[in-house]
């Protein structure tokens, strides 16, 4: 049983018994160490990932050769590069975990299946999916026009829990400075605030 993705589940909707023994026999738990990576860039997607605890990293590489984060998942998100997986194509990014996290990893066939036996699972899936996306869309969008500082300002504020799990480097990356950048800014910050 996976405590955690089930509760979660049950405060989206009905949830029997049996529909959540049917889920736990078709998914498995696993626990990925930080820069693990669950999907490497160019691979076909064929597994659906829940977050328990921890967080994981969206990652392309750039023309330099240089990975890019674009964006974090936390907790009670599901994570899967949907084009890839849905389509059966290669992906165009990386699912990496940026420190230590609890997954419950579902396969695509285990999924299909999930889905004829419940139908309403597909719809909790779907619906979760879509709040994922429009809130990454959401938090990516409110960095626009600003500087390196009010940029990291809006990330210590929209994600808090994501800024004190994740490595300097990382954040430098999602941020679009570079970790120099990133660590002169939270150097004058603290001195501010020690004011």
């Amino acid at each position: 049983m996976y405590p955690h993705l089930l509760s979660f589940l049950r405060t989206l909707g009905e949830l029997t018994d049996e529909e959540a023994a049917i889920i736990t026999q078709h998914s498995k738990l696993h626990t990925a160490k930080e820069d693990e990576v669950l999907l490497r860039e160019g691979q076909q997607a064929k597994e659906l990932f829940f977050i328990c605890s921890g967080i994981l990293k969206i990652v392309s590489v750039n023309e330099k050769g240089e990975d890019v984060v674009h964006f974090f998942l936390r907790p009670n998100q599901f994570c899967t590069i949907l084009n890839s997986f849905t389509n059966g194509v290669p992906s165009n990014e990386s699912i990496i975990a940026a420190c230590d996290t609890q997954l419950v990893i579902f396969s695509k066939p285990a999924l299909q299946e999930i889905y004829k036996l419940i139908p309403h699972f597909k719809l909790l899936v779907e619906g979760v999916t879509q709040k994922t996306l429009l809130e990454k869309l959401r938090i990516k969008n409110s960095y626009g026009g600003k500087d390196a500082t009010e940029r990291y300002q809006t990330f210590l504020q929209q994600q808090p829990d994501v800024a004190a799990r994740v490595s300097l480097s990382d954040a430098a990356s999602y941020l679009g400075v570079t970790q120099q950048s990133l660590s002169r800014i939270r150097k004058n910050m603290r001195r501010c605030t020690n004011r």
